[in-house]
């Protein structure tokens, strides 16, 4: 009888157990599927589109090794450059795209040997997390070397990492030889030498007041309609440059929020400032209304509008670059186009003052 029992009794508790396991996985709780560790060849290949299309300046944003949301998106926009259809996208994500009639065999090696100079870390310097702290300062050079030679060769931070095991960016030196992606360096030194369509004094970026809207003089010829053109989709955070017709480059971007949106309409470009300085006002920031307690933050790859403004005929607007490349697609911005700095000087070289800018 006691033997009975005690079944009774072990059954019941089994079955109390089992419950609420059944109830845990019918609400999702299920165990996490079993991630696919990528080969060595396969984050090669992934690399190797990359850096087709970042050479092709139709930029996949920042060199990851894998097939991102914006390597797919400048896959499609270059195809439509080419006249090329438009290839359905793989089923399961993180996939090779079909790339036929692209031309791969034109990107090798994928990756290079770069030795560290005294010059890269000349730019690297404090960057204090305190805005109060940051507007002291100088300059918002690079934290560490890692950090500047992630931006040099357009890579994440952590990939690049997982590129060179033991040499963190902390610890790089002169000499040192970092394995990277064989795309054109970005240079901040080579900045201030950018030589941009219509350059103006680098402001205080978001100070730069409206321009006056220009009337035609009576009995005028109408104007003869630009060439070059930039358009940007704020559905799929890309940003097109355009000759006529035709699409001719196209980089990630991130834009404004529902409180502080990105101005949908027609604009002008006003000119390209390079280095410019920003004015930290929290309370425009997240309300779009001015105040008196604001920093003015200094020059460099770390200041928020990164290492190029582009002037819209908007004050406060413009397309900039950004102290966060991992940022850009996945955040919102505080009603500006924001891009990577090495994406953003390569689009100041295609624009001066007048292209119109079509924010859709």
């Amino acid at each position: 009888m006691h033997a009975l029992l005690r079944l009774l009794l072990v059954i019941v508790l089994v079955i109390a157990s089992a419950g609420p396991a059944s109830a845990r996985r019918k609400k999702g709780h299920s165990p996490p599927p079993v991630v696919h560790k990528r080969s060595d060849a396969e984050i090669e290949a992934a690399t190797k589109l990359q850096v087709f299309l970042d050479r092709a300046n139709f930029s996949p944003g920042k060199l990851d090794g894998h097939y991102s949301d914006f390597t797919l998106k400048a896959l499609t926009l270059y195809r439509q450059s080419r006249g090329e259809p438009v290839t359905p996208r793989p089923s399961t994500p993180d996939t090779a795209p079909d790339l036929n009639g692209i031309d791969m065999g034109s990107v090798s090696p994928v990756f290079i040997q770069y030795t560290v100079t005294e010059a890269d870390l000349q730019n690297v310097g404090p960057v204090p997390n305190a805005i109060r702290e940051k507007a002291k300062l100088k300059a918002l050079l690079y934290r560490d070397a890692g950090e500047e030679i992630a931006e040099k060769f357009h890579s994440d931070e952590k990939f690049l990492g997982e590129l060179n095991r033991g040499k963190s960016g902390g610890v790089l030196k002169p000499g040192d030889q970092v394995r990277v992606p064989n795309v054109e360096p970005f240079e901040l030194n080579a900045v201030k030498d950018l030589k941009p369509g219509n350059e103006i004094a680098p402001e205080v970026a978001t100070d730069i007041p409206d321009e006056p809207e220009q009337k035609p003089a009576p009995n005028s010829e109408p104007a003869v309609a630009a060439k070059t053109s930039v358009k940007v989709d704020v559905k799929t955070n890309m940003l097109g440059v355009f000759d006529g017709d035709k699409i001719i480059a196209a980089y990630p971007v991130t834009v404004g929020s529902k409180q502080t949106a990105t101005p949908i309409g027609e604009w002008k470009v006003r000119g390209v400032a390079k280095l410019p300085t920003f004015r930290y006002d929290e309370r425009m920031l997240k309300h779009g209304e001015r105040s008196k307690n604001f920093h003015i933050l200094p020059p460099g790859p770390n200041n928020p509008v990164g290492v190029v403004w582009i002037a819209l005929n908007k004050r406060g607007i413009g397309i900039h670059g950004t102290d966060d490349p991992n940022t850009i697609g996945q955040a919102v911005s505080h009603g500006c186009i924001r891009l990577a700095n090495w994406d953003v000087v390569r689009l100041a070289g295609r624009v001066k003052a007048g292209v119109p800018v079509s924010v859709h």
